[in-house]
């Protein structure tokens, strides 16, 4: 099968956010495959997208593989990373090097992606009105730049994302934007757990576990999530999925 063109992805991916408007959106599914658009139309290596809870905790809901999601998780127990000071400021950063030790105050980080392989982030905000409720890394193993335009696409990507989770209803309503946004946390947890279980049952890699996830919940018109709370509830009996 050919290849889509990076026209055709950026516009699959505008389709999708419109089909975020009907009530059964699967946002973690979205989320997901706009982080493996990320690699392919911004030629990184990897992406990852962090979400601010109630408590305006980041937590990781969203990433291109097991690698980066394990990397995000560090950076947000660990209280530092590019990825955190994009929240908090609400700014994007490009072209940040991991191996330069003055390049931020977060040693133990870099330390961490240089370990995972990534030399090079990139940090863009989800940004709803003047604030920002999460943020986007992209990371690279080599040291290529990012241009001025992927830069554009890429925080485009990053406020598509923001509508996708927020779905653009009611959002004049403090607690019904707060819901959203929980909601995309919990089903993330969910999709996690459910994830842990198939790899332990299979005795295989989470990231096979998770395609094998998302594979049956598309064949079956599922939501991952749903799919997942199936899982964990034991009200589906996992020999129905293939095994990998």
């Amino acid at each position: 099968m050919t290849s889509m063109s990076r026209e055709q992805q950026v516009s699959e991916i505008f389709v999708q956010v419109a089909d975020s408007l009907i009530d059964d959106f699967d946002v973690i599914e979205f989320l997901e495959q706009l982080c493996t658009h990320c690699v392919t139309l911004l030629d990184v290596s990897a992406a990852g997208i962090l979400l601010a809870g109630e408590e305006e905790t980041l937590h990781t809901v969203a990433a291109s593989d097991e690698t980066t999601q394990v990397l995000e998780l560090f950076a947000v127990q660990h209280d530092q990373g590019p990825c955190l000071d994009c929240y908090r400021e609400g700014t994007a950063r490009t072209n940040i090097d991991l191996d330069d030790p003055t390049v931020g105050n977060w040693p133990d980080f870099a330390e961490q992606a240089r370990g995972s392989g990534f030399h090079t982030s990139h940090v863009f905000p989800l940004r709803l009105r003047n604030r920002a409720v999460g943020a986007m890394s992209l990371f690279h193993t080599g040291r290529q730049p990012v241009t001025a335009q992927d830069a554009s696409l890429a925080q485009a990507l990053a406020d598509v994302a923001t509508i996708a989770l927020l779905q653009q209803r009611d959002l004049d309503h403090e607690q019904r934007e707060k819901a959203q946004l929980q909601h995309a946390l919990t089903s993330r947890i969910t999709v996690e757990q459910a994830k842990g279980i198939l790899a332990e049952r299979w005795n295989t890699n989470p990231d096979l576990a998770f395609t094998r996830l998302r594979a049956h919940a598309r064949a079956h018109h599922l939501r991952i999530s749903d799919l997942a709370r199936k899982i964990i509830d034991q009200t589906l009996d996992i020999t129905q999925i293939p095994r990998p």
